[in-house]
Order: C-alpha cells, then sequence, then structure tokens
C-alpha cells in the first residue's frame, strides 16, 4: 500500500497535527503512575495536567490567528483529561486498591465468587509435573465479580479478579457469561488493577447462556480450526493464530520459535490485521466503482465482523482501534488524521480499561503505531530521493520503524532484544496478507461450505509453511536473542540506543560512527560466537542441551552421527538445534527416566530428520496424557516402545549403559502434591560408562527413591553426575557424597519458579569437590576426556 500524503502526491510534508498528544500522554501517564505508586499519583499527574492546560490556555487567550486557535483546543483537550484522570480514573484506582477481596487475599481464605468472564481463557502452560496435554492443565481467566462470599460472609466487592482454573472445565466459558466459582485467593501483581487472584477448584457452577455473538464467534473458531487440520501440524495451528489470534492448537516449538525471531506479533490480533482485511475490503470496492463512503461503510461493517469473530474483549477492542487509525487515514487521504485518531484511542481505551497502561501488547500497539506514523514515511521518502522505488523503500523502512519504536518497551518489558526481527519480518511480510485474507474467508466459509474452505486453507499452504521455515531458521541463528537490563533502567537504556540510531540513520557523519561501531562489534563478536567455541568439541562423551526448565542428554556411542539421547526437555525446538549443532542423524535409543512434561515434551523433536531406533521408559504409566502421548509419537514413527528393568546392559562401541533404577515402588493412592514426587521418584536411574568416565543419569529422583537406591547396594560412583531434579533441596547430601562427582551437570532454566538449583545442594556439591556446570549460565555443556579426567566446554547461553 502506497503512503499517500497530505498534498495527495505520495510524498508527505510530515505536517503532523498533535494537539490531542499532550492530553493522550497525561491520561496514560496518570493511569500508569496510579497503577505503579497509587492512586494519589494518578491525581497528581492529572491536576498537573489541568494546570498546565490553563497556562496553555491562558497564553493561547493573548494571542491572535491559528495559533491561538491551536493552542486552545490543545488546552481543552488536556484539561478535560486532566480533569478525568484527578476524578473518574483516581476513583476507580481508589476503589480497586481498597477492595475487601484485597484483605482476604491477603490471607489466602477461601471463596465463593459470582463473576462475569471478561476475556477468552488463556491456556496456562506448565512446565514439569503438573501438565495437561501439551503442558496444560489451567487457564487463566479475568473476570469481574458480581458477588462474593469469603468464609461464609458475603463481600461487598466488584473489583475484576484473575481466575486459575481447571483447563478441562473452564476452557470452554466465553466473556459475558455468568459463573460461580469456588477456591482459594491469593494476592494479584502490583501494578495491577487485578484485586486478587482464584485457584479455582471444579467446574463453573450456574454458567448463564452466552450471547448469540460470542456463540457464533465461537463456533467459527473452531470450524476453522477443523479446516485447518488438513495442513499439517504447525501450519494447522498457525492459521488461527494469524487469523484470529487463536493460538490453542499451536505447537508449543512453533510458539517460542516465532517469539525469538521477533514474529510473534503476527499472531496477536492488531491494527495491522484489521488494516489488511479492510484494506482488502476497500480495493475491492473501489474496484467495483464504488464511492468512497459506501467503501468505509462496508469497510466498517467488515471490521465489526472482524472484531466479532476475534472475541468481544478488551485486548481485541485495542486491537480494532489501532486498526481504524490505519482505516481512517486510508479512507479520508489524510495523514494528518492519523495522529488524532491514534491520541484518542489512546486516551478512550485507558480511561474505559486503565488496566490497559500496564499492558505490554498495549504499549506496543501504541508505540508500533506512533513509529509508522512518524518514522516510516520519512525513510521512504529518503530512500524515494534517492531512486529506490517506493515499494521497496516502505518494505524496508516499516519493519525497522516497528523494530526501533516497539524495542525499549520489549526490552523493559521482557528483558531481551531480538537481533533478527527486522529481517526476519522482511522476509516474512510478503505471505502475510494474502495469509489473513484467505484465512478470513476460510472462516467465513468454514460452517457453511467447509469444502470450499478447505480448499482456500490449502492455498495459504506453502505461505504458512514459508512463515515456519522463517520463523525457525531465524530463531536458530546463534545470539538471535540477546538479553538486556529488564525493568525501567532496560527500557530507558534502549530507548537511548535507538535515539543514537535514528540520529545516524539521518546524518552522515553519524551513520559513517555507527557503521565503524557495528563492524567493530561485528569482528569481535562473530569469531566468538561461531568461530571460537569450536563447537562440538572433538571427543564429547556427553552434553547436557540448554533446554530451559528440564533434561535433555545426549550421549556419543562412538559412532559417526549417533547418539543415545536421555530425556526431551519441555517442548520441541530446543533439543533438535542442540541435536542439529552435534550433528546427530542417528538415535538408535531414546531413554524417558520419566512422564513429567519437562522430560518428555521434546519427544517429537528427537524424530526431526533422524533414524530413531527405540523409545525406552521404565515402569511408570502416570500421568495418562503424557503417557499416552509417548505411545502415539512412538506409533506414529514407528518407532518401538519398550521398558527398562533394574540389571539390564546396553552396549555400543563407546557407550555402555547400565540400569540402576528404580527401585522405588509408588503409593497407589496419592494426591497432586505427592503424585509430583511420586513419579519423580519413579525416574529411570542410568549410569553410563564413557570415555570421558562414568556418568550417573538420575533422572528427578527426590529423598526416597535417592534412599532406596543407596540401600540396594547399586555401584552408584561415577565422575560425572546429572544432579537429581534440576538441583532441587530434596537431595541427600550422603547420596552425593557415594557418588563423589568430579563434574557435576545442572539443567536448569534460567529464572525459573522452583528455586532450582538450590544453593544448598549446589554448595554441598562444590565442597566435595565437583565442578559444576549448569545449562542456564553456560547453554549446551559437554563433556570429554582430559589426561587429568574429566573436561568441561561450555558452548554459552543463547547460542
Amino acid at each position: 500500500m502506497r503512503t499517500v500524503g497530505a498534498d495527495g502526491d505520495g510524498l508527505s510534508r510530515h505536517r503532523h497535527d498533535l494537539r490531542l498528544v499532550p492530553a493522550a500522554v497525561t491520561t496514560w501517564l496518570a493511569a500508569l503512575t496510579g497503577l505503579t505508586w497509587g492512586w494519589q499519583a494518578c491525581a497528581v499527574v492529572g491536576a498537573l495536567g489541568a494546570a498546565v492546560a490553563l497556562a496553555v490556555a491562558w497564553r493561547g487567550l493573548r494571542e491572535d490567528g491559528g495559533a491561538a486557535a491551536r493552542r486552545l483546543s490543545t488546552a481543552g483537550a488536556l484539561f478535560a483529561c486532566g480533569l478525568l484522570a484527578v476524578g473518574p480514573l483516581s476513583a476507580r484506582l481508589h476503589t480497586a486498591v481498597h477492595d475487601p477481596l484485597r484483605d482476604a487475599a491477603a490471607d489466602g481464605a477461601q471463596v465463593t465468587l459470582r463473576v462475569e468472564v471478561a476475556e477468552r481463557p488463556r491456556p496456562l502452560r506448565a512446565e514439569g509435573y503438573a501438565g495437561q496435554q501439551g503442558g496444560v492443565r489451567s487457564v487463566l481467566v479475568s473476570a469481574d465479580v458480581i458477588g462474593a462470599t469469603v468464609r461464609g460472609h458475603a463481600v461487598a466487592s466488584s473489583g475484576r479478579v484473575l481466575l486459575i482454573a481447571p483447563a478441562a472445565d473452564w476452557s470452554r466459558v466465553l466473556p459475558g457469561q455468568h459463573a460461580t466459582a469456588r477456591g482459594s485467593l491469593a494476592p494479584a501483581r502490583s501494578a495491577e488493577l487485578t484485586v486478587a487472584v482464584t485457584y479455582v477448584r471444579g467446574p463453573p457452577a450456574a454458567v448463564s447462556v452466552a450471547s448469540w455473538w460470542q456463540r457464533s464467534a465461537e463456533s467459527l473458531r473452531a470450524a476453522l480450526r477443523d479446516v485447518a487440520g488438513v495442513l499439517g501440524e504447525d501450519e494447522a495451528g498457525l492459521l488461527p493464530g494469524l487469523v484470529v489470534g487463536d493460538t490453542s492448537a499451536l505447537p508449543v516449538r512453533v510458539e517460542e520459535e516465532f517469539l525469538d525471531a521477533g514474529l510473534s506479533h503476527l499472531m496477536a490480533v492488531s491494527g495491522a490485521n484489521v488494516a489488511i482485511v479492510c484494506g482488502a475490503v476497500l480495493l475491492l470496492a473501489r474496484g467495483l466503482r464504488a464511492g468512497p463512503r459506501l467503501s468505509a461503510v462496508l469497510a466498517g461493517a467488515v471490521l465489526v465482523g472482524f472484531v466479532v469473530l476475534v472475541g468481544y474483549e478488551p485486548s481485541v477492542l485495542r486491537a480494532g482501534v489501532m486498526g481504524a487509525v490505519g482505516l481512517l487515514a486510508l479512507v479520508l487521504g489524510r495523514r494528518r488524521s492519523a495522529v488524532p485518531a491514534l491520541a484518542a484511542a489512546v486516551c478512550l481505551l485507558v480511561a474505559f480499561d486503565p488496566a490497559m497502561a500496564t499492558s505490554m501488547g498495549f504499549a506496543l500497539s501504541v508505540v508500533a503505531t506512533a513509529g509508522l506514523v512518524f518514522l516510516a514515511p520519512r525513510w521512504t521518502e529518503a530512500m524515494a530521493r534517492r531512486r529506490v522505488p517506493v515499494g521497496v523503500a516502505e518494505a524496508l523502512a516499516v519493519p525497522v520503524a516497528a523494530f526501533l519504536a516497539t524495542a525499549p518497551v520489549i526490552a523493559g518489558m521482557a528483558g531481551e532484544i531480538s537481533v533478527v526481527s527486522v529481517v526476519a519480518n522482511l522476509v516474512a511480510a510478503p505471505v502475510v496478507a494474502p495469509i489473513t485474507v484467505l484465512g478470513v474467508l476460510a472462516a467465513a466459509l468454514s460452517l457453511p461450505w467447509p469444502a470450499a474452505a478447505e480448499v482456500l486453507v490449502h492455498v495459504t499452504g506453502p505461505g504458512l509453511s514459508w512463515l515456519v521455515f522463517v520463523a525457525r531458521e531465524a530463531s536458530g541463528v546463534p545470539g538471535a536473542v540477546l538479553p538486556w537490563p529488564p525493568g525501567w533502567w532496560g527500557g530507558l537504556l534502549a530507548a537511548g540506543v535507538v535515539a543514537l540510531v535514528v540520529v545516524a540513520l539521518r546524518y552522515r557523519t553519524a551513520r559513517v560512527a555507527l557503521a565503524v561501531a557495528l563492524a567493530s562489534v561485528l569482528v569481535v563478536a562473530v569469531p566468538t560466537q561461531v568461530v571460537a567455541p569450536g563447537w562440538p568439541p572433538d571427543g564429547w562423551a556427553v552434553v547436557a542441551c540448554d533446554v530451559g526448565q528440564g533434561d535433555g542428554l545426549v550421549l556419543s556411542t562412538g559412532e559417526e552421527g549417533r547418539a543415545v539421547v536421555v530425556d526431551t526437555g519441555p517442548e520441541p525446538g530446543v533439543l533438535d538445534r542442540c541435536l542439529d549443532h552435534l550433528g546427530i542423524e542417528r538415535v538408535p535409543l531414546v531413554v524417558l527416566s520419566h512422564l513429567h512434561a519437562d522430560h518428555v515434551g521434546g519427544l517429537a523433536s528427537v524424530f526431526e530428520g533422524r533414524a530413531v531406533g527405540a523409545v525406552a521408559v521404565g515402569a511408570g504409566r502416570t500421568p495418562a496424557w503424557a503417557w499416552r502421548e509417548v505411545v502415539e509419537e512412538a506409533a506414529a514413527h514407528g518407532v518401538p516402545l519398550v521398558e527398562l528393568h533394574v540389571g539390564q546392559r546396553l552396549d555400543w562401541p563407546s557407550l555402555t549403559l547400565h540400569v540402576l533404577g528404580p527401585h522405588y515402588v509408588a503409593p497407589v493412592q496419592v494426591g497432586e502434591e505427592e503424585e509430583g514426587t511420586g513419579i519423580n521418584n519413579t525416574s529411570v536411574v542410568l549410569r553410563a560408562d564413557t570415555p570421558a568416565g562414568r556418568v550417573l543419569l538420575t533422572g528427578d529422583v527426590e529423598l526416597t527413591a535417592q534412599g532406596d537406591l543407596l540401600s540396594s547396594g547399586a555401584d552408584v560412583r561415577a565422575e560425572i553426575l546429572k544432579v537429581p531434579h534440576h538441583g532441587s533441596r530434596f537431595t541427600l547430601p550422603r547420596f552425593l557424597a557415594a557418588v563423589g562427582p568430579r563434574v557435576a551437570l545442572v539443567s536448569v532454566g534460567a529464572d525459573n519458579t522452583y528455586g532450582h538449583p538450590n544453593p544448598t545442594t549446589l554448595r554441598t556439591l562444590s565442597q566435595g569437590g565437583a565442578l559444576v556446570a549448569r545449562t542456564d549460565t553456560s547453554g549446551d555443556t559437554a563433556v570429554v576426556a582430559g589426561e587429568q579426567g574429566p573436561v568441561v566446554v561450555r558452548r554459552g547461553p543463547g547460542r
């Protein structure tokens, strides 16, 4: 779409109407400070804004002409928003802060809530035993309280709560439905409008009937998922995500790859989606010689229908309003209307829902739109003046502007920056619009004419495969995601870097300096990241892959391109990349120590382009969902599923495995918390004889299983220990002493919420003379044979 300027010649003079910008900034800042520091801060910011407005108005009254009119209109909007912040906005924050459920939540009280569902349930993926299929056992449901009973007494609350509820029971509730939930309260996070979190037990009770439009939208979403099933697994899960933001069927691996590649915004309904769909309607209407007004009416009708299809909730309303900004500018042919529309949208949406002020999605929508309005046109025209075709110039300017505008927000909130985002978005962009348009048409036809919808879905297949390929390759680039200081200071630091880049792009001297600086960084970084590590190291015997919060061990068999895999991590993708880096093409055996999600979730990735001989398990068959997935995965690839027994021995040229455990027998009846420990204690325990020494692989065995193993008389001595249960506190010092390792491998995810590894366990290992190597700080970690014993080689995190 060509950028049209105020004068209609395709090149804007960049005179933007900024009169509503101070009002928008004041409203957003008031809500942000109010949520962060209290409702009083909101009132103070509002009062300051109103005072500034009066000063501007006083000056405007003393002037004549257009400047005076502009000052007065700016002051009027700012004064109105200042009063809004002092009055209704502060009052709403005050009510939320003093909601009686907050005190009850601090005590962990039991509660019965009557709520109105505000948003569609979002899956909560769990790493570890507490998962259902795909690692999802719970959903997050945002809801508004209608009535509450705490410890048998009615409580006058009208606040917003976040329900953490069983996925099987609550995943089908829809916005607008009323339901009764019972559970225990917990304090909500700070800087949010939510007054309490509720851990719900059991299904929703007394559920009201959803509105017809919500039922229709859900039926269309379900039908789109069904017709998308004619594609491969990755593409079938991606299509609903791109079209309507439904990622429920999206494989975890694809989701992570899109996040690392900086493409995750494609699966969040945004103004871009709305602009693509409505733009297609406008082009079609103009092609049929419809007038501007009729075209606008048709586009508006499609906009309403699209919002209903995606889901009537605050996040979708935000996307709809932001999309309307681009639509309005396109219909009127006046870019100067974009900034006032964006500012008005910020004022209205924050006033409607102050929680948006701290929403990362909202912030990204606003700053990305601002970047496209303020930066992209200037850069497009600058390149056009240098005889770069307008289409090519826009294709280059848009992703760069969006990346630079959003980088500070992402850096501050997520603590990381994707350095491949611009290139990935550039090569992905050509297929996004066709997929979106065809996907919406497929959704519309999926109920009345499924056969036609399947044809459209097949047409989108190559484009979807291209997006998966781009995300997979981009996320696999060494250093694709760089860690960054999180929080306010990290965001400000990133903003400073962005400002330097923008200045450098404008001035020749600065461009030269930036180019020299980047070249210097590349000269230092590229050899360090790619050449210097020499990965994999020659003669590696065992590698602990950095799979996040889980286990993924690779044991060389001594044959070129062959290795045994022990556990596969929590999700596909990361283990696949680790095996690729090691050059593994054949896996004679995959051992799953036990069936928790952080050990079996990545099983599918072992089969990616490799020959697998067999999948081995222990005696455990729980959780049942995980066992079913393992059986189905093995059957789908025609691979035998075998059970290992204590005393069994398996041999390869340079590797011998001895099965030492489990000796632990799980109780017949266990509760949820006991179930986790019970399943951990059924882990298969292996001793591997390798050229680098003995390796003891312990799965997640805890205190009881460790004691049983020692009591059995098994020879657990080893030079290399895979520390049990990610280095948790449930580790016997006498067990570690009996092993006597020289190297201790801790497979653990960075910043995990489980407290792994435990400092006491690490201290015990170090005092025993072991060198501790952690995957969260060392990345993929290999052990090779050295003259004086095993030697650790670290690849480095994020590579």
